[in-house]
This record gives C-alpha cells, structure tokens and sequence, in this order.
C-alpha cells in the first residue's frame, strides 16, 4: 500500500483541488442576492473528487510514461518513482490507469448529471470531461505525449485555471461572469509555475532523454524570467479582482501569502543548481493552494 500512496503523489493534489475551492467560493456571493440557489454542496464535493481521481490519473501515467520513455533514469532529480523502482511493474500501473479513469469518468458523469440535468450545456462539459481525463493520461504517457513537445503550460494553465475555475462556478450557478476570468487566469499562473519549477528543476535530464519541455527550450535563464511573469502575473490578476469588488479587509486576506512568493522567487533567482530547486516544487504549491484557501475564504466572509 505504501508504494501505491507514493505512486498517487499526495502531495500533488491540495494544488489540484484549489481551482476547484475558488470556483465554489464565487458562487456563494451570487447565493445570498440571487433568487436561485448558485451553490450546492454536492456540486463541490463531486468536483472535488473528480479533480482529485484525474490528478491520481495524471500521476499514475506520468509515472509509467516516464519510465517507458526512458526519462526516469540514474540521473533523474527528486523522488523515485513506483515503476522506476521495480515497486510496482508496468502491467500494474496499467491497470491502476484504468481503474482510476474509469472512477474519474464515472464520477465526472455524476457530477455534470447532478449539476446541469438535461441541458444544452451538459453534452460540451461531457466533452471536456473526456478531453480532461484524455490530458491526464497523455501527457507524458502514449505515443507522441504532449508533455515532451512542451505543451504542459498549455493544459496545466487551461485545467488548473480556466476550466477549473470557471467550470465548476458554471456547474454551480449555471451561467457565465466574466470577472472571474481574473481569479481563473491567476490559479492558471501559480500551477503553471508549479510545473514550471518542476521543468527548471529536471532541464539537464529532460533535455538528455528528449523531453522538450518548454524550459528546455528556453533555457534557464529565460525559465527564470518567465517563472517570475508567471508568479507575479498570478498576484496581480487577484489585486485586479479585490479591486473591482472589494468587500472590506477580508477581500484581502489573500495578501498574507505574498511573502511566501517574494522570498520563493529570490530562491528560484539565487539557485545556480537545478537540482537545489526541488523544496521550491513544494514552496509554490502550497502557497498556491493556500492563497486559494484565503482568497475563498475571503469571498465566504464578505
């Protein structure tokens, strides 16, 4: 069991849940004005696993794609992986994939069925659904992986931010505010920053096995600045959103984990060595995620 828990990587998924928080928390304003109810408590729930069962997924296939593509080697930077340590074979792996899928498929379907019914709307989510559980599994795992021509940015900011934020506010309130594009496109930033540091973390081996990672083909010291656009861009579309809006102190409650980006931005600056960069994966994920707490919370309290 104990090998499984490291296959799931857990310490991944407070950052896949946090799009799905904030998603939750705008619609719960809209509730106490509105003459519909805007959020429910099964929606979230339902949300909440289906994110948690597809970041499983992604692990699972990173995990075995990785191995079989050869990037998972001696030289690899951070924790073994389950197939890369003879823990788990291949074949097992596998068939985890396929359990995991189909409970994301299942739960997903609940959620889209419970939240929309019947309408117009609910065939395009089913869609996303499957174009979600299908960005999961090919990122790095398959034939041609997207993750190895340097698209990751791309799906990590369109599911961790747009899709996450803005969906899970539609499948509560059933229409569309545009204002949240701000707190979206912010939660899209900070994880695509989180696999950023990742990628700026595992250049050299990425770019001996072929992985082309956006980072690789950048180069370090564009990563750098990038990952500097990435953080602060995040900030200020959350400044831009308090501001439209501002409800009192509580509206800025997520202020209070800004240090925690300033001094892990002078981190990334000030490593020369890739490797050394590894705590900064887990620095920016939970500030993320506990950005994504207090910004809700501030929402709620308003």
């Amino acid at each position: 069991m104990k090998h499984w828990l490291h296959a799931f990587r857990l310490r991944t998924l407070p950052l896949a849940v946090s799009s799905i928080i904030v998603g939750s928390a705008l619609a719960i304003p809209y509730s106490r004005i509105s003459a519909t109810i805007t959020f429910q408590v099964e929606v979230l729930v339902l949300a909440l696993l289906t994110a948690t069962l597809l970041q499983v997924l992604s692990n699972l296939a990173n995990d075995l794609g990785d191995h079989l593509h050869g990037t998972d080697n001696v030289d690899r930077v951070g924790p073994q992986r389950a197939v890369q340590s003879g823990a788990i074979s291949p074949a097992m792996m596998k068939r985890a994939m396929v359990i995991c899928g189909t409970m994301a498929f299942v739960s997903g379907i609940l959620l889209i069925t419970y939240a929309l019914g019947l309408r117009s709307m609910t065939l395009a989510f089913l869609l996303l659904g499957l174009t979600a559980i299908g960005a999961a599994v090919k990122y790095t795992f398959g034939r041609n992986p997207y993750g190895y021509a340097g698209l990751g940015d791309v799906s990590v900011f369109l599911f961790f931010g747009l899709v996450g934020v803005m969906g899970t506010h539609y499948l509560h309130a059933r229409y569309v505010e545009w204002s949240h594009l701000l707190p979206a496109i912010a939660f899209g930033m900070l994880s695509t920053g989180v696999l950023n540091v990742n990628n700026m973390r595992d250049i050299q081996n990425d770019a001996a096995s072929g992985k082309r990672t956006l980072v690789v083909r950048m180069g370090s010291a564009n990563a750098r600045i990038y990952h500097t656009v990435l953080v602060l861009g995040g900030l200020s579309c959350l400044i831009a959103f308090a501001l439209m809006g501002a409800q009192g102190w509580v509206s800025w409650l997520f202020l209070l984990t800004t240090p925690v980006f300033l001094i892990h931005l002078k981190r990334v600056w000030s490593t020369a060595e890739p490797r050394d960069l590894d705590p900064q994966l887990k620095v920016l994920a939970m500030g993320t995620f506990l950005t994504a707490l207090l910004f809700s919370l501030g929402l709620i309290l308003a």
